[in-house]
């Protein structure tokens, strides 16, 4: 059916489907934009530096589970992750904090558990959680490179 499309037809189903989009997520990204806003702004960068610096091997660990009882999107998620990365955050303590967001929230997981079953749920949760922390330990190390 969508190979008999006219071209009329494609930049208008591609426009409804941005539309659709945009309407999903512009809560998500305007609440990220007010953190990011508040921690460029209100947080002090030694107060951040001293949980999330780029020397404190714990880092990591802390951003991947900061991002549990949030729930965003990946967009949500880019403006505060900017800011913590001006403030002196790792890249891959940004990485990690966003990918923990967006994998491991806790509404994510609770609304998995209504569809799959627990043991495979923990497995999901296991290996996102170690990747998540892998990548954010190898960016910190050769985040250098990216920047």
């Amino acid at each position: 059916e969508q190979d008999n499309l006219t071209y009329k037809d494609r930049v208008e189903y591609s426009k409804d489907q941005v539309l659709e989009i945009i309407k999903r997520v512009w809560v998500y990204v305007i609440i990220g934009v007010g953190i990011g806003a508040a921690i460029h702004n209100w947080i002090p960068e030694s107060f951040i530096t001293a949980i999330l610096g780029k020397d404190k091997w714990y880092s990591v660990l802390i951003a991947t589970f900061l991002g549990v009882p949030m729930y965003a999107d990946i967009f949500g998620t880019l403006p505060i992750a900017e800011a913590l990365v001006a403030k002196g955050v790792g890249l891959g303590t940004a990485l990690s904090f966003m990918m923990g967001v967006t994998t491991l929230s806790l509404p994510s997981i609770i609304m998995l558990k209504q569809v799959v079953k627990s043991k495979l749920l923990a497995i999901f949760v296991g290996y996102c959680t170690v990747g998540i922390i892998i990548i954010g330990y190898v960016f910190n190390t050769f985040g250098y490179l990216f920047l």
